[in-house]
């Protein structure tokens, strides 16, 4: 009777201990506010907002989506292109929500969710950087929560704003993106091209001379033989949904009138032909970090060099990525990424 008793109320302790454990677990559960939208103006659309951008040509509407709540962590994503999408930054929420970071997608102007004035004197960059501070201001984002991050085109569009409104800035996150078209270019010519089967590089190169880019067959050996080793490493076939979905919605119009038609460089008069903001780096002093990738279409060593030339530069080396090292390597990509934020901060930068 005696041990029959004594079992009970071990059974009994333990119960309740589980019990405590269970309402602690709760109450931690119910103190998290990332995921409270009840008092948010976006609330009714789950964080979608299109916000009105004004242009010399007129008012037009751009299409952001909020994921999450912190007052002192915000990330805007700039997409690359130009006239890309969101859509390839959507593996972010497998990351950034189990650490409470907020983060912002947007299609800028003529991307596939916001308004396509399709107005080719809106294809400026300095146009894309009132956009952004545009959309700062709707967004409340300021310097003590406003981290701005961009890849590719959208690297370049975040140094051309950090450049304007730093102070706007609490850090800035560069992807994927050199300081220089000209030393992209030549890192194409001189590294990347030549790394490729010596016929099929022969073959771009003379479709490309030839203007062809129309050719079925420039797609197809670009794809199979640089897409797979450059921007994204996996075969065509296993692309992730997203990836293929966001190409399938780039706008050809703006990305051909300011990037050109190949991926070797910026061709014909290409309005980014010749960008270049290597010597104005060293007067950005907000906290940056540079991601670069082994197997880039980028130099990974310029980008180790570029996090130098800020004032306060970090660089995260993605060793088994490409140019969507937020895919192919995306454990070392968000690792960085997310101490980066954190760091800055808790003010550990």
């Amino acid at each position: 009777m005696k041990n029959t008793i004594f079992y009970l109320l071990i059974s009994l302790g333990l119960l309740l201990g589980c019990k405590e454990k269970l309402e602690t677990t709760s109450e931690l559960i119910k103190k998290s506010t990332y995921l409270d939208y009840s008092n948010s103006d976006d609330q009714f659309t789950g964080g979608i907002k299109m916000i009105p951008i004004t242009t010399p040509k007129g008012t037009f509407n751009v299409w952001t989506k909020r994921v999450g709540n912190n007052p002192k962590m915000k990330v805007l994503l700039l997409h690359g292109g130009p006239g890309g999408t969101h859509e390839f930054f959507e593996c972010f929420d497998g990351y950034l929500p189990n650490e409470e970071i907020e983060y912002i997608y947007y299609d800028q102007l003529d991307s596939y969710y916001s308004d396509k004035p399709n107005d080719s004197t809106l294809w400026t960059t300095e146009h894309f950087v009132e956009e952004v501070e545009q959309v700062r201001k709707a967004l409340n984002l300021n310097k003590d929560n406003f981290y701005l991050l961009g890849q590719s085109w959208g690297g370049i569009l975040a140094m051309e704003y950090a450049l304007k409104y730093q102070d706007n800035l609490k850090g800035l996150i560069i992807s994927n993106m050199m300081a220089s078209i000209p030393e992209y270019e030549k890192y194409a010519a001189e590294v990347l091209g030549p790394q490729l089967p010596p016929e099929v590089y022969k073959e771009i190169k003379e479709m490309e001379a030839n203007n062809d880019f129309s050719n079925p067959k420039y797609t197809e050996l670009v794809m199979q033989h640089y897409y797979t080793k450059h921007i994204l490493r996996l075969p065509l076939n296993e692309w992730p949904e997203s990836i293929n979905r966001a190409f399938n919605h780039l706008n050809p119009n703006i990305y051909v009138y300011m990037q050109g038609h190949s991926e070797f460089g910026v061709t014909g008069n290409a309005t980014l032909k010749g960008w270049d903001v290597s010597q104005k780096l060293k007067t950005i002093k907000v906290p940056t970090l540079i991601i670069g990738a082994t197997n880039d279409t980028m130099d990974p060593k310029y980008m180790e060099w570029m996090s130098k030339e800020f004032q306060n530069g970090r660089f995260l080396l993605c060793a088994n990525g490409s140019h969507c090292s937020q895919y192919d390597d995306q454990k070392t990509y968000f690792t960085g990424l997310i101490k980066f934020v954190k760091d800055v901060n808790d003010e550990n930068f």
